[in-house]
């Protein structure tokens, strides 16, 4: 405790880091200091003068908090503590005259901003500003700048706090925007009129502490106070990033990160912000069977009982778990077909993932130690696309100085990284010569689902443990499936994969499995949300609930089972997952044991008990495959996912999914006159 500083605030004595700034130490003695360009997460900007303070001894004039360090402060001459004063007559003084000259240029747009009710300047303004103001002068109106579908802009109203700038060109990597012109004419701005090409560009809007910079799809629908909130967990990417789930009525208005340092500090992709759309456009409410070659609504109780007859009278059973199902709803399918004998797979991609061996499916690590790696070898991923709130977190490990190793397709990561080669050969090199990882230091290995989907997925993963082995690092299995761990937790699983599971299937259970393409023959019973590829190939489609739309456990790459709350009610006759099985297997005359979500999480949690340790990590066995025989040397690394914006049956029904992934393909096309 020898290195801690003593210092009083607000006659308070303390003792804090010396490295901390004063804004940090007086949070942690708590005191609030107003602050608009300050962000934990962001580099020091200090030109707000918002968190202005005292500091004794000192000069006689206020401090930036936010700028200045514990350590520069300097004992009283007699060796007491130097003191900070973040509520005298001088602070107040400060404070009032920055937020009069904030509010100079600022229009009187509270009534028709987006960010009314929820901004910090109305917040600031009212706890620590004056009723009145001294200028009576014109005010100044800017340009608003183009930044694309998804972000819209008000420059007016900016106060030039550099957020966005510097979340942009640190966090996601994209150096677009900046400020130029100084004094009266500094205006923050787009290089050559750039919309932004970034899948984390949504998070400037949750940053900007003003109405500069609001969310397009929901600009004047809805005010904060109308909303119900809750909190839940996203399944746009296996990362499972906390969010907030804002409703109004049955309705899903918006979508918002909530802070977990563990999984994704406080940021999320923009597939996950904006997906909301999807979740009202071409829903299954109703339950349908096929009569003549054309689906036609039927009630439940004909399709569950065409469904039941067509299971009791199967030779053969198959079950398919989608990726966006809860584990409840995976461990009731597995429990009901494989009471009748039947088989069930949840790695409906292909992926080679060994059964049983969590250590191999999940890995060893933890997102969070990506932060202190000195050494991260991707295998076979684009995290970019298949996880870009992990891929930013890469990026500030990069940016402390970590080095990157990539076997795979080159892509642009938003970071450099050493190459290593596209192929199999590439990684049989790394396994021969180990990689570059010294021993004793943090190093990770992170293979993706593209590395595991060929035939020789299996062997490609052993390789990957080999390497991880020998340079003692850990090792994370990227998915990119929400609900892939947690169906190969309750053993959703086939030996032999998904062609053994469907091989001589006269009946296939599709619980929402919409990535793949089932062959003409077996009668297909569809369950899911969204009429997409599934629900075009069913003869039986039962109407189940979206991830919004009902309690349920996800387990997410890394292995952490986290809850997933319901924020609204299906629509129509559209019934939760857990409950459409149970029912199903009532018709079936083989009733689950269970008849509430507490009686299924009970028998779960019974079988497999660390998926009732929500929010926690177990610590997986490290059992190495047998090395295998990689492909032929040459065989380049294919990447997992094509379209970042159109991988679920969500997105694929959402119009600013849509959007974003045709201006994504246009901008991939289009040629610069110097190329």
């Amino acid at each position: 405790m020898s290195d801690l500083r003593k210092i009083i605030i607000d006659g308070k004595e303390i003792e804090v880091d010396p490295a901390l700034t004063l804004i940090q130490a007086c949070e942690q003695a708590g005191v609030e200091i107003p602050r608009f360009c300050y962000h934990e997460r962001l580099s020091i900007a200090g030109n707000c003068r918002m968190c202005l303070v005292e500091v004794q001894p000192g000069p006689p004039k206020p401090a930036a908090s936010c700028a200045m360090q514990v350590k520069d402060m300097r004992p009283f001459p007699d060796g007491e503590p130097p003191q900070v004063k973040t509520n005298s007559p001088m602070v107040k003084k400060a404070r009032e005259g920055v937020m009069e000259f904030l509010l100079i240029n600022h229009p009187l747009d509270c009534p028709i901003c987006d960010q009314g009710g929820e901004c910090d300047l109305q917040d600031q303004a009212m706890a620590y500003g004056v009723d009145f103001s001294r200028y009576r002068e014109p005010k100044r109106a800017v340009d608003d700048l183009d930044l694309g579908p998804l972000v819209e802009t008000h420059m007016t109203r900016c106060i030039s706090c550099t957020r966005c700038v510097r979340f942009t060109s640190e966090v996601a990597g994209v150096m677009q925007m900046g400020q130029t012109g100084r004094g009266e004419d500094a205006e923050i701005t787009t290089y050559l009129n750039e919309t932004l090409d970034s899948n984390l560009q949504g998070n400037i809007i949750d940053l900007c502490p003003v109405g500069a910079l609001v969310s397009r799809p929901y600009a004047f629908t809805a005010r904060p106070w109308e909303l119900t909130k809750t909190e839940s967990i996203d399944v746009m990417d296996a990362l499972g990033s906390s969010i907030r789930v804002d409703t109004r009525g049955r309705e899903v208005m918006r979508v918002l990160p909530r802070n977990h340092d563990g999984v994704n500090e406080e940021w999320i992709s923009d597939k996950t912000r904006f997906i909301w759309d999807g979740l009202r456009r071409q829903r299954l409410d109703r339950p349908y069977v096929r009569e003549n070659g054309k689906l036609r609504p039927a009630t439940w109780p004909e399709a569950l009982g065409r469904a039941a007859e067509a299971m009791n009278g199967a030779s053969k059973v198959a079950g398919l778990v989608g990726d966006l199902v809860p584990v409840e709803a995976a461990y009731s399918l597995k429990s009901l077909v494989e009471g009748i004998g039947g088989t069930v797979e949840c790695r409906v991609d292909g992926a080679r993932l060994p059964a049983g061996n969590r250590g191999a499916y999940v890995g060893t690590a933890a997102i969070e130690d990506i932060d202190a790696a000195r050494y991260i070898l991707l295998i076979g991923t684009n995290p970019r696309d298949e996880a870009p709130v992990l891929n930013a977190r890469i990026r500030k490990a990069w940016l402390q100085g970590a080095n990157v190793g990539l076997v795979g397709e080159p892509v642009d990561l938003t970071y450099e990284y050493a190459h290593v080669g596209t192929d199999r050969a590439a990684l049989q090199s790394l396994v021969d010569q180990g990689y570059g990882a010294v021993k004793d230091v943090p190093s990770l290995v992170i293979v993706g689902q593209g590395a595991l989907r060929e035939a020789d997925g299996e062997a490609v993963l052993a390789a990957a443990q080999a390497v991880a082995e020998k340079s003692q690092s850990g090792l994370l299995v990227l998915h990119t499936a929400a609900a892939r761990v947690g169906a190969m937790d309750v053993g959703a699983v086939t030996e032999g994969g998904m062609a053994a599971a469907v091989e001589g299937a006269d009946v296939i259970f599709n619980l929402g499995a919409d990535e793949i393409d089932i062959e003409p023959g077996p009668f297909v019973i569809y369950q899911g949300s969204h009429g997409d590829r599934g629900a075009h190939r069913a003869d039986v489609i039962l109407p189940g609930a979206a991830y919004t739309e009902e309690q349920g456990l996800f387990v997410n790459t890394e292995g952490r089972p986290q809850l997933a709350l319901r924020a609204g009610f299906a629509p129509g006759e559209a019934k939760e997952n857990w409950a459409v099985l149970r029912a199903l297997s009532g018709e079936m005359d083989r009733t689950l044991p269970w008849d509430s979500m507490a009686q299924l999480r009970r028998a779960l949690v019974d079988e497999v008990p660390h998926l009732g340790l929500v929010d926690e990590l177990a610590e997986n066995d490290w059992q190495p495959l047998a090395p295998g025989k990689l492909g032929k040397g040459s065989v380049a690394f294919r990447n997992a996912i094509g379209d970042f914006y159109l991988t679920n049956p969500i997105a694929r029904a959402s119009e600013v999914m849509a959007d974003l992934s045709a201006r994504a393909r246009a901008r991939a096309g289009e040629k610069m006159a110097a190329e």
